[in-house]
């Protein structure tokens, strides 16, 4: 049998280690959990989505279509000077 070594911050490990306790199980039984379901689902066994601020997805939005765009800058400091002006 294998064993496992993940690094997590102390106060996640209490909380996990309480979630799972109230669960019935441990964390060793819940890493094992996951892992199979991971296999079985051939990926993540839950949804995982990328979240970002509306005003940061308006950006990747606009640079991806080329509009309201600033420049183009002939130096460095010209485009530094044009993202700090408000």
């Amino acid at each position: 049998m294998a064993n496992l070594q993940v690094r997590v911050n102390d106060e996640l490990k209490s909380q996990a280690d309480m979630l799972f306790a109230s669960l019935g199980f441990d964390t060793s039984t819940a890493v094992r959990i996951f892992l199979t379901a991971a296999v079985e689902n051939n990926g993540l066994p839950f949804e995982v989505r990328h979240t970002m601020p509306e005003n940061m997805r308006q950006a990747v939005y606009d640079s991806r279509n080329r509009v309201n765009l600033n420049g183009p800058y002939d130096s460095a400091q010209e485009a530094v000077a044009a993202m700090l002006e408000d």
